[in-house]
């Protein structure tokens, strides 16, 4: 059901409670961000050696052949931070050259791409949680420019009108700003977690104490997440809160995957015991869709 010029689709007040955390790297996006580390070489010397996250995935754990250049890691990861005075961060032109390579059928788009396509045109809430040090604020522009780029005139369409139709249904507005005002809107409802960022960092250290691991920080932002979501649909009325939830994971790290399926398992399954969490493995090139886990619940929603 439709109004207002076929522009609010207020059918979404039926539709279930489907929300997803993704993974950028390899997962959406096959991205050209290098890492740059030091290889040795079959004399014993050690020469530069840049390699895409994925190859960095397979020898990240080689201390013998692969190591940081100049002994700190933070010189092989200087690209995947935020610097200022760069007039667009990298990480928003990585997005660009990886989209285009993708758009033009020269390269293949991560296992995961099409969900977020159907994520954003659904007009569903998610969160981006990735290793990378960039401000949320880039990590949004990538988005948003996915967006631009990837949806089709008629998945715009599709989108504005179902924000349109949630914002009726959840916030009752029956008047509403421009396409741009909604769209920013929506976005800013999203979570944009960059796990190695300062501050991120450092607000995770305020929550949960200094020496948190890798591991723990994808976790605490995924946790962040779930509360996120909780908080919105229990604004909306205690129905909502009767209604499925569903929560969804993608990520194309083993050691990843395997960590969020134990604090699921351990903690989030427990604390939010009326949410199902699926989780997906998307490492293997070879699963279209990725190896899927339902840690929790009963439902299936097609994930």
């Amino acid at each position: 059901m439709n109004r207002h010029a076929q522009n609010v689709n207020l059918s979404v007040a039926e539709r279930d409670f489907k929300y997803y955390i993704f993974d950028w790297d390899d997962n959406i996006l096959h991205m050209p961000t290098r890492i740059h580390l030091e290889k040795r070489q079959a004399d014993g010397r050690w020469a530069a050696h840049s390699v895409s996250t994925a190859a960095f995935a397979v020898v990240r754990k080689d201390g013998v052949n692969y190591r940081a250049p100049r002994g700190d890691w933070a010189n092989a990861f200087v690209d995947f931070q935020d610097y200022a005075g760069e007039g667009e961060s990298r990480f928003l032109r990585d997005t660009r050259l990886a989209l285009e390579k993708v758009l033009a059928g020269e390269t293949d788009p991560g296992p995961s791409f099409n969900t977020l396509r159907e994520t954003l045109t659904e007009g569903r809430l998610f969160a981006i949680v990735t290793a990378r040090g960039h401000e949320p604020d880039s990590l949004k522009k990538a988005v948003r420019l996915f967006i631009e780029l990837v949806l089709t005139p008629e998945e715009k369409a599709e989108m504005m009108a179902n924000l349109r139709g949630y914002r009726a249904c959840f916030d009752l507005l029956t008047a509403f700003g421009t396409d741009e005002e909604e769209l920013a809107y929506y976005l800013s409802l999203n979570r944009y977690h960059a796990v190695t960022n300062p501050r991120f960092k450092e607000w995770m250290a305020a929550e949960e104490g200094d020496g948190a691991s890798f591991e723990s920080a994808k976790q605490f932002a995924i946790r962040d997440f779930v509360e996120h979501v909780v908080k919105l649909m229990s604004k909306t009325g205690a129905d909502s809160l009767k209604r499925p939830i569903s929560v969804g994971f993608s990520d194309d790290d083993l050691g990843n995957v395997a960590a969020v399926e134990r604090y699921i398992q351990e903690e989030l399954s427990k604390r939010f015991p009326s949410v199902k969490f699926c989780v997906y493995d998307t490492s293997d090139p070879a699963l279209r869709d990725g190896r899927k886990v339902v840690v929790s619940g009963q439902l299936d929603f097609g994930f």
